[in-house]
């Protein structure tokens, strides 16, 4: 069952978020002092018309008119000017710093461990890199500006209604406690509400996305309502999120209005009464509620964005929460990351985009089988190891397993006996709950990932063409790889001839809506970023066993071409994969019970040889 990955709180989202304004001070500084300028210059105009009123009143001259109003007329093209420039301003620095936070968002969902992933399911991560992503970037590239642009205006707007005559800023207090109350009553409610609204899209999303991916299965075993009721029961607690937040906004914002038309009806009246005991001249009574009514946008635009504001914090929540110090400790389950999104796939897989350059030497550069490793450099050793997917519940009893460097080890047994989750292990997919799996006696689960992936990769039946050329495909593991290595990487799985056939050869597009490649050579495509990778241990999980049997042959003729060379642990589910190893491993229960050659074990007449003799159908 997945769980939903961690949402950061509320004081690591304010931490980050004045990281990055520290980031960009030159640029924040810029913005707000061009809106500061705009936001003097527009407040101008009314004291000019207050001055205008109290003139005209006295029977001032055409001449002193003409000059107010041309004078107005001047500073609100300055105002329109400054503003131009400070949301330009404002924008390049929405840009700037939503770029930084995608490109962090990619760094933290690359560095994921598989076994979180797994954990979480497809829906959570979709919806972060999606909806959440684009929710945070409508708050960076338009609700902080505003938000802050309202700040200054607003900050300024009080400053010169106090210049005109503090007794006319009196009549603005009577909103404050309205206000007040009803602001606090939102933010109080507002962001749990809204993570519960994103909680909920992503069970849809993960949902919707296991029906079709598993639609054949849902039909086979008749589950079409049961999907359909699990569809409908996600619906409804997303409904239910969405009308809560709904609600809040249908309670605040009515709040928020009659907090802004109060202060200029209370100016307007009190201000008069203050003319009439002489308190107040007539100007600064027009000034003010002019300043009262401008109060109003500022007011306005902060409250209305404020809402944007939560549902961006909650999706900063959620990306930042990708990369929880509890979640990125390799306690439960190592490395694997996402890293390399074809982290399960024959491509460099788990064996993640930093791997480059692993062993040393050439790319693809044969190492002899049981060549002598006197360092222990790539003795890759499991001792004791334990795990289990749920407390109390051990897959793995206890397991022991030293390959030696060069060699090709076997590992078979029964459906369930844990085969495939000793493969993770060793290939630092999970970290071992109990013993440990050493690489030149370093814990795998303490390695830095790409150290890591520079060692070890795992390669399954699956995986993925990016979107891009079929250059950037296999050279993505290694971007300082020429061109002539890329080509000796394709060449030495068999890919050269068909890959400098496509249409644009190496520059030919491919991946979504590129140029189709088959199931077969997007294999091909997978394997050559090994040669590139250059690890020098494989775990191999049927990297064939999905393929037609005729595309199989030729792929396994390239994943040879990989293997030359490197201490090779197969996941045989299949025993022909056994019969030419070095040595194997029989597993049963959790635990292994036979390690020998082939022929060692068949002489033995145990479990591998009752196995062997079943599947090749002699007595």
């Amino acid at each position: 069952m997945s769980t939903t990955l961690p949402v950061a709180d509320a004081a690591h989202v304010r931490r980050y978020a004045r990281t990055l304004v520290r980031r960009h001070p030159r640029a924040l500084g810029a913005a707000l002092g061009l809106h500061a300028l705009a936001a003097a210059a527009g407040l101008v105009a009314p004291r000019l018309l207050g001055d205008l009123v109290e003139a005209i009143s006295r029977g001032t001259s055409r001449m002193t008119v003409d000059r107010i109003a041309l004078l107005i007329a001047g500073f609100v093209v300055v105002q329109a000017v400054l503003t131009r420039f400070a949301h330009l301003a404002s924008a390049r620095l929405g840009e700037r710093v939503l770029a930084q936070l995608r490109e962090e968002f990619v760094d933290r969902v690359l560095a994921l461990p598989l076994a979180t992933v797994e954990r979480a399911g497809t829906g959570d991560l979709l919806t972060r890199t999606s909806r959440d992503v684009s929710a945070l970037s409508r708050t960076v590239r338009l609700a902080v500006p505003e938000t802050l642009v309202a700040i200054v205006t607003a900050g300024f707007i009080i400053g010169a209604l106090l210049l005109v005559g503090p007794l006319l800023a009196l009549p603005c207090l009577i909103a404050v406690p309205v206000l007040w109350a009803g602001t606090r009553w939102y933010l109080r409610r507002a962001p749990a509400g809204y993570l519960r609204e994103n909680a909920a899209y992503s069970d849809i999303t993960d949902g919707i996305s296991e029906t079709v991916e598993g639609s054949r299965t849902t039909e086979a075993l008749r589950q079409q309502a049961r999907r359909r009721a699990r569809t409908n029961a996600d619906i409804r607690r997303s409904y239910a999120a969405e009308r809560y937040t709904l609600f809040l906004r249908t309670v605040f914002f009515p709040v928020a209005e009659i907090g802004y038309v109060v202060p200029v009806v209370a100016t307007l009246v009190i201000g008069g009464w203050f003319h009439l005991k002489g308190w107040v001249s007539l100007g600064q009574v027009t000034a003010a509620t002019l300043y009262v009514q401008q109060l109003v946008d500022p007011v306005d635009r902060l409250l209305s964005w404020l809402d944007e504001v939560q549902v961006g914090g909650a999706s900063m929540a959620r990306l930042l929460g990708v990369a929880e110090p509890d979640e990125r400790s390799r306690a439960g389950g190592a490395a694997g990351g996402a890293g390399a999104a074809d982290a399960a796939g024959a491509a460099v897989g788990v064996g993640g985009a930093g791997a480059a350059g692993g062993a040393g030497g050439a790319p693809g550069a044969a190492r002899p089988a049981g060549a002598d490793d006197p360092d222990g450099v790539r003795r890759l050793v499991a001792r004791d190891v334990r795990y289990a997917y749920r407390t109390g519940r051990d897959v793995l009893h206890g397991v022991t397993l030293i390959p030696e460097p060069g060699e090709k080890l076997a590992v078979v047994g029964p459906s369930g006996a844990g085969k495939s989750t000793l493969g993770r292990l060793l290939a630092g997919v999970h970290a071992p709950q109990g013993g440990s799996v050493t690489v030149a006696g370093r814990r795998l689960d303490t390695l830095p990932l790409a150290e890591l992936r520079s060692h070890v990769a795992l390669v399954t039946q699956e995986h993925h063409v990016f979107i891009g050329t079929l250059r950037e495909n296999v050279a993505m593991v290694k971007p300082s790889a020429t061109d002539a290595d890329v080509r000796a990487a394709l060449a030495a799985v068999a890919a050269l001839d068909w890959a400098e056939a496509l249409p644009d050869g190496l520059d030919t597009m491919v991946g979504s809506g590129g140029h189709p490649l088959s199931p077969a050579q997007a294999q091909q495509l997978a394997l050559a970023r090994l040669v590139l990778a250059d690890p020098h241990t494989l775990v191999l999980d049927e990297a064939t066993s999905l393929i037609d049997p005729r595309a199989a042959r030729e792929l396994e003729r390239s994943l040879a071409a990989v293997l030359r060379g490197r201490t090779v642990i197969a996941i045989a589910h299949r025993l022909f994969s056994a019969h030419d190893a070095d040595r194997v491993a029989v597993v049963e229960d959790g635990r292994i019970t036979e390690l020998g050659s082939h022929d060692e074990l068949v002489a033995a007449g145990g479990s591998y040889a009752a196995l062997w003799h079943s599947w090749h159908g002699t007595p």
